[in-house]
């Protein structure tokens, strides 16, 4: 444990590390008990982002854990491509549950932290109580993330001169009242060139299970979608809505709402998480399952 202090509210606030494949990674604790809630944040963006959510929850009674994977905020960030894969970085979600002995555990991310989530849901189906899917980047949004990250990933390699020095000029800018806009001089201030390799490990591999995988995923799932962005097209939300067996999902009302104005969203998270700790073992789970079909015996 690297830090503690206390917020307003009564939640305790914990700041802790641990090394995963030589690797150390970052997180906050927020809370304590039995509900552990795992958030991921989305491309390239620190924990931090989620610190409003995380205090909200919190204060319902869950135990949320903010996770910067590898590459992100104050985690290592190495510039080996091949370090920066879906696979790997759910890994390291199960990682931190192992670290903080967790048995189960529901997981949320946002963005690349959706796709993160659901490859977990892969990985450890077992272990994941449920899972918090917002703004998922699927089989519709190809065109959209080209259009988006082709551009940047040219500017973190092939311009990295110039992307060193624009960096080097935001860390230096001071830090606002606004934690939304703090959140973006942090990404924006990141050392450029694993932030290029990042975005290179995720082009040549997969961003997500494809459809034959999510199709089989039984994890009790809330999607959160919504309209006019390409990168995160409602389209991928209705269509992963249906391929999950137990998912239902609720519409944003822009890319902003849980950031801006939070409270309708932050309480059907939290309607969500009461569901998923509600039973003794989800009943979408492989171990819900297996109990209930022996309870029917």
């Amino acid at each position: 444990m690297v830090g503690w202090l206390c917020c307003a509210g009564m939640v305790s606030i914990s700041t802790g590390e641990l090394v995963h494949n030589g690797n150390r990674l970052v997180y906050s604790d927020y809370g304590s008990g039995a509900r552990p809630f795992v958030l991921v944040p989305g491309l390239l963006l620190p924990r931090s982002m989620h610190d409003p959510l995380a205090r909200a929850l919190a204060e319902r009674g869950n135990r949320v854990i903010t996770l910067d994977p590898l590459g992100h905020g104050e985690s290592d960030r190495p510039a080996d491509m091949w370090r920066y894969t879906m696979t790997l970085l759910a890994e390291q979600v199960v990682g931190l549950m192992d670290h903080l002995g967790l048995e189960e555990a529901v997981i949320g991310g946002t963005s690349l932290g959706a796709n993160i989530t659901l490859e977990a849901c892969v990985l450890a189906p077992e272990r994941i109580r449920g899972a918090v899917i917002e703004m998922p980047v699927l089989d519709n949004a190809l065109l959209g993330c080209a259009v988006a990250f082709a551009p940047l990933l040219v500017y973190l390699t092939i311009g990295l001169p110039v992307a060193r020095t624009v960096s080097s000029v935001v860390r230096r800018l001071p830090r606002t009242p606004s934690a939304l806009l703090n959140v973006g001089l942090d990404w924006a201030g990141q050392d450029p060139k694993p932030s290029g390799a990042y975005l290179q490990g995720l082009f040549f591999g997969r961003t997500a299970p494809p459809r034959s995988e999510r199709s089989k995923i039984e994890t009790r799932a809330l999607v959160i979608g919504h309209s006019r962005d390409p990168v995160h097209p409602f389209s991928d939300s209705e269509m992963l809505t249906r391929e999950l067996r137990h998912s239902r999902m609720i519409e944003a009302s822009s890319i902003l709402e849980l950031r801006i104005k939070p409270e309708r969203l932050t309480g059907e998270i939290g309607r969500f998480l009461d569901e998923c700790w509600r039973e003794p073992a989800s009943a979408s789970s492989p171990r819900g399952r297996g109990r209930s079909r022996a309870a029917s015996a």
